[in-house]
């Protein structure tokens, strides 16, 4: 049995919890609420925020990011985040549950169309343009209101708001994107990150993934190098690597173990791999960041 290195917050255990699947709420009172969660913690559910005031950090999977007024965290559920702020923070946080729009969207698979929704760190922090942030400032008060006046309609009314402001946020990168993709390539990335998450620990090779797909292993190389910039073997590599450093960080499991939990034949393999991606053998990378939340 896998043991799971950080608590794991379900939405149903925020005190101020009072309405099914989701919770809005200004985020200075929220922080007073949840101090506990500046320690590195992972949800069982969607995670926004959007910081009008403060400074610090916040670290989501081992990337730091500075905080800064009008911008967005994005986080999916299963994500590693903690904070460290700098005097006053204040802003909005939006929790909401998987099944919060299961029953609203026929899309099972709407979200996965913004890049913030892809678990990618580097890709869930955004910064509002200042032409946009009075809007985003009345979007979130029209979720306030409509989460604590609680009229007919009202979780309807907040499904609404949040996919405007998704796509509204999801305009931001627009102007951005040179590439012309094709919508079965963009499936087929998709499948292939679908089948990394559910096999990493058990498959580690492009050519594996390349099998359940279809296609030849120079096929999905080409596709990951023309859409990410890196090849095949590196997506699988980068998702095995972000897995040991969720393991790492738990004082309560050896190396042995977590070399054990990732399919590796032994310890010495593991340390190889772990330091020939990351320049650190597991070992130091434990301590620094035990000695970085210290």
């Amino acid at each position: 049995m896998i043991k799971d290195q950080f608590p794991v917050i379900n939405i149903g255990q925020l005190d101020e919890f009072k309405q099914e699947d989701i919770l809005i709420s200004r985020f200075a009172p929220y922080l007073a609420v949840h101090k506990n969660l500046q320690q590195a913690h992972k949800h069982d559910f969607y995670h926004l925020v959007f910081f009008t005031d403060g400074a610090g950090s916040q670290t989501i999977d081992f990337e730091r990011f500075e905080v800064k007024p009008f911008q967005f965290y994005f986080m999916i559920p299963g994500q590693v985040h903690h904070w460290a702020f700098e005097g006053h923070v204040d802003g909005y946080v939006v929790n909401f549950s998987g099944n919060f729009f299961q029953s609203f969207l026929l899309k099972a698979d709407y979200f996965e169309q913004f890049s913030f929704f892809s678990g990618n760190a580097n890709e869930a922090v955004i910064e509002v343009p200042v032409a946009m942030q009075a809007d985003m400032i009345n979007l979130f008060e029209k979720l306030l209101r409509e989460s604590e006046d609680k009229q007919r309609g009202a979780l309807d009314m907040v499904r609404l708001l949040l996919v405007e402001l998704f796509i509204s946020i999801g305009r931001l990168s627009a102007p951005n994107e040179q590439k012309q993709v094709s919508p079965y390539n963009l499936t087929l990335l998709k499948s292939f990150r679908n089948l990394i998450e559910t096999n990493f620990r058990s498959l580690k090779l492009p050519k594996e993934y390349a099998e359940l797909l279809y296609i030849t292993p120079n096929h999905l190389n080409a596709l990951c190098n023309d859409l990410l910039d890196i090849s095949a073997g590196e997506v699988i590599r980068n998702r095995v690597v972000l897995e040991a450093k969720r393991l790492l960080v738990n004082p309560e499991l050896g190396i042995t173990e977590i070399a054990g939990q990732l399919n590796f034949s032994d310890n010495s393999y593991f340390t190889k791999f772990f330091k020939k991606q990351t320049g650190s053998t597991p070992e130091e990378f434990r301590k620094q960041f035990i000695t970085k939340r210290s």
